[in-house]
């Protein structure tokens, strides 16, 4: 193994065995042996990498790609069926929530309990002990057993005591997603010190502004294969427009059946629901977006349930960023936005009712937003 490298996987495939209608007892065994079917699933797929000291690399994919399998093969919880997957130095991993914790025990009894299993003495936890609970922020509950815990206070806990163990490599599940916006912040700031200290990283994550934000590179796992590993920018652009494609191609297979549900969401920005407006200003300008996973969705918006033709299409990079992984290969971001602006001087003082819609070719609603302001 290369000095330089903290990981190294070598022509790796690994493979599950799954036995449909197994038999559970021996007279189960003896009636019906002929009758279990037994599948071979391959979850990954000669996978070659490296992954140097000092580095923070996101593995992507979509859910069943083998990204977690992949992560597990690191921690050597599991082994691959052929080839190698070698590590340099000491190794934590946050896989599982609140794995090796005891549910009747407190929270600084599995404090000592998981420290130790990561190879702290005594000593250094207690220590460390404090800082830990700190970080956490359990406050009086350390003390309580953590069968009382929500599952974000066994985040915090998990990930205070990976993190101040010392170790060299630190694997993450998609387990930060758990917890408030808070502490999630407060675990990415955490790790971009770890990361700045020269710790060697390795998240599964969906976030991609966190890829983007936080590590060196993207490796995309697509099928079980490893599909590029690169910029995170440029990996992550690739990933879209694939997931982008197979989208289309699951949503013509569900259309074609019958089975697929359009999706679509409005928006109004301005004006503001219950909002008062001087008729002296003259004119009003409204704004907001539209999406729709429907190619021929309809935008209809009215006033007092007469509809307004005078509107404008225009970008809205913002909804885009939010929306494009969930609406992959479905948003124009120059087309999603919409504008428009009401003579003032032609409606009447009172309540006015202003509505947007998007619509299937046929009328039917998919998404609706209505607002009423008033004008005095």
């Amino acid at each position: 193994m290369d000095s330089q490298n903290a990981i190294e996987v070598r022509n790796m495939y690994k493979q599950f065995k799954v036995d449909y209608d197994k038999a559970h007892t021996l007279k189960d065994k003896l009636l019906f042996w002929k009758t279990s079917h037994v599948e071979i699933h391959e979850v990954l797929k000669n996978i070659n990498m490296d992954i140097k000291k000092g580095e923070t690399v996101a593995l992507i994919g979509t859910n069943g790609s083998g990204k977690s399998t992949l992560l597990k093969l690191m921690t050597k919880i599991i082994f691959p069926n052929k080839g190698t997957v070698e590590t340099n130095g000491k190794l934590t991993s946050l896989l599982e929530l609140g794995a090796g914790f005891h549910q009747d025990f407190t929270g600084r009894e599995n404090i000592y309990f998981n420290a130790s299993i990561f190879g702290l003495t005594r000593k250094e936890i207690d220590e460390r002990i404090q800082d830990i609970i700190d970080f956490s922020e359990l406050g009086e509950f350390i003390d309580h057993p953590v069968r009382t815990y929500s599952s974000g206070m066994y985040m915090r806990l998990a990930f205070s005591v990976a993190i101040n163990v010392d170790a060299e490599i630190l694997l993450i599940d998609e387990i930060l997603a758990v917890g408030d916006q808070h502490f999630q912040e407060k675990c990415y700031r955490k790790l971009k010190e770890l990361k700045e200290s020269d710790k060697t990283i390795v998240i599964v994550t969906h976030s991609l502004d966190v890829v983007k934000d936080l590590c060196d590179r993207a490796v995309w796992i697509y099928k079980g294969e490893l599909r590029l590993d690169g910029d995170p920018i440029y990996v992550i652009d690739e990933y879209l427009k694939q997931v982008a494609i197979d989208h289309k191609e699951e949503k013509k297979k569900a259309i074609a059946q019958g089975k697929h549900k359009f999706k679509a969401a409005v928006f109004i920005d301005a004006p503001k629901s219950f909002a008062t407006i001087e008729k002296n200003q003259g004119s009003l300008f409204c704004q907001g977006w539209q999406i729709s996973d429907h190619d021929d969705a309809v935008l209809k918006v009215m006033l007092d349930g007469k509809e307004i033709n005078d509107v404008e299409r225009i970008s809205r990079l913002d909804v885009f960023d939010a929306y494009q992984e969930a609406y992959a290969g479905e948003l124009d971001p120059e087309t999603i936005g919409w504008c428009t602006t009401l003579d003032l001087t032609k409606l009447d003082l009172g309540t006015h009712k202003f509505d947007v819609q998007c619509l299937e070719p046929d009328g039917s609603i998919l998404s609706d937003k209505s607002i009423r302001f008033t004008l005095e």
